[in-house]
């Protein structure tokens, strides 16, 4: 897919759900970059965002009716089909993508989908059980067998108290996946693997050994090398998490289970981030069937899992290795220390525990390699992921 660019044209349609208003900050984010926008609503999308305001970000005459006389003479909706070098629709409603999807043509927006001959991209947003209906998913399904890009739908609150898959996207991550190329960026033409979440050892087939990792900085680090134009393959434990655009992402249980899809995956791999919390060990006995409560005490023994990280450093042509390290206490001298026994280039150290580090939003970082340090104060992880693949690409040239 050829990506957005500064001088590119963008047509924005807006649909009538309440994330329209996310969609002013979208426009002036694209501006910002240099692209050049003009606003396409539905007469719904007008209920929630008064047109003017789009005008004031873009500078242009915001378009509603089909039947505008004023611009219509010259077929003027035919014009700004052409014109564009790729339409967005963000947000765009469960009833705008089954109008899509279908190929209905009974408004502007609609029938400059059907005209348009740019890329087009959708970011949903509804309530999570109208984006779990089989009818929905069906008609995104059929959206994507016609080269139609889906951005998201995000995990999360909802205006109307539901959590769940549904939120649109921020401005901030659309603009940043629709504008990174493979011809430029930080790590443009390389590999990155990055592992993230938890991994799970079965001790029997209902129970197992785990921990708290939600996966959200593995992702936001995934986002985050993608955007800069790197090939990534995420290697992620369970969790609840949507694809980052622009990523091949690769579902593992257990860690022996993410030990081989790293090494499947590693060859070409410039550089290898290492966020999982992988279990340091497993039940050497799982037991095939459910264990029954008998006596006072339980004794589990285990056994050391494949060290991951420390085996790809180790490697005589291997990537750069980034390690992550979580600790309770001595935050810099734990950190250090995994740093030289594993033999790895860099590790991002925080602290855990008391509302701190897992299934948070936000977090800070203490940032180590060999011959020097930095730290990244507390911000949300998707900030946070961006500051530190800035730091391993300044690592990564100088090996």
């Amino acid at each position: 897919m050829k990506h957005l660019e500064a001088g590119n044209n963008l047509l924005l349609g807006v649909t009538g759900g309440i994330a329209a208003y996310k969609s002013v900050e979208l426009a002036r984010l694209f501006i910002k970059a240099g692209v050049n926008v003009r606003v396409v609503m539905t007469e719904a999308a007008t209920r929630f965002v008064n047109p003017i305001t789009f005008q004031a970000i873009t500078g242009e005459t915001v378009r509603v009716d089909l039947f505008d006389q004023a611009h219509e003479a010259a077929m003027g909706h035919i014009e700004l089909a052409r014109w564009a070098d790729h339409l967005l629709i963000a947000p765009a409603t469960g009833d705008f993508l089954a109008r899509m999807a279908h190929g209905l043509a009974d408004d502007l927006l609609s029938t400059l989908y059907l005209a348009c001959p740019a890329q087009v991209s959708v970011a949903p947003a509804m309530n999570v059980h109208m984006w779990e209906h089989d009818a929905t998913r069906r008609n995104v399904s059929r959206l994507i067998e016609q080269g139609v890009q889906v951005l998201g739908p995000a995990l999360g609150e909802q205006a109307c108290g539901d959590t769940g898959p549904g939120r649109m996207l921020e401005a901030a991550e659309i603009v940043s996946s629709l504008m990174y190329s493979s011809e430029a960026g930080l790590f443009a033409g390389r590999k990155v693997v990055v592992t993230a979440g938890p991994t799970r050892e079965a001790v029997d087939p209902v129970r197992f050994i785990s921990n708290r990792s939600s996966g959200k900085m593995g992702f936001a680090l995934a986002e985050a090398f993608a955007a800069e134009g790197a090939e990534v393959v995420l290697v992620s434990g369970p969790v609840n998490r949507d694809d980052p655009p622009g990523i091949q992402r690769i579902d593992v249980i257990s860690a022996q289970q993410m030990y081989e899809a790293v090494f499947k995956h590693l060859p070409g791999a410039d550089v290898f981030a290492a966020c999982a919390a992988v279990a340091d060990y497993r039940p050497a006995n799982p037991q095939p069937q459910k264990l029954k409560k008998n006596g006072e005490h339980l004794e589990l023994k285990l056994v050391k899992n494949p060290d991951i990280l420390a085996e790809v450093a180790a490697l005589s042509d291997g990537p750069f290795t980034l390690g992550f390290a979580a600790e309770t206490q001595k935050l810099v001298e734990n950190a250090r220390s995994k740093l030289t026994s594993k033999g790895i280039d860099m590790i991002a150290a925080n602290l855990v525990g008391k509302g701190r580090g897992f299934d948070l939003e936000d977090n800070a970082l203490k940032v180590l390699w060999s011959d020097g340090e930095a730290d990244l104060p507390m911000q949300s992880k998707k900030n946070l992921a961006r500051a530190l693949i800035s730091l391993v690409a300044e690592q990564y040239v100088r090996e």
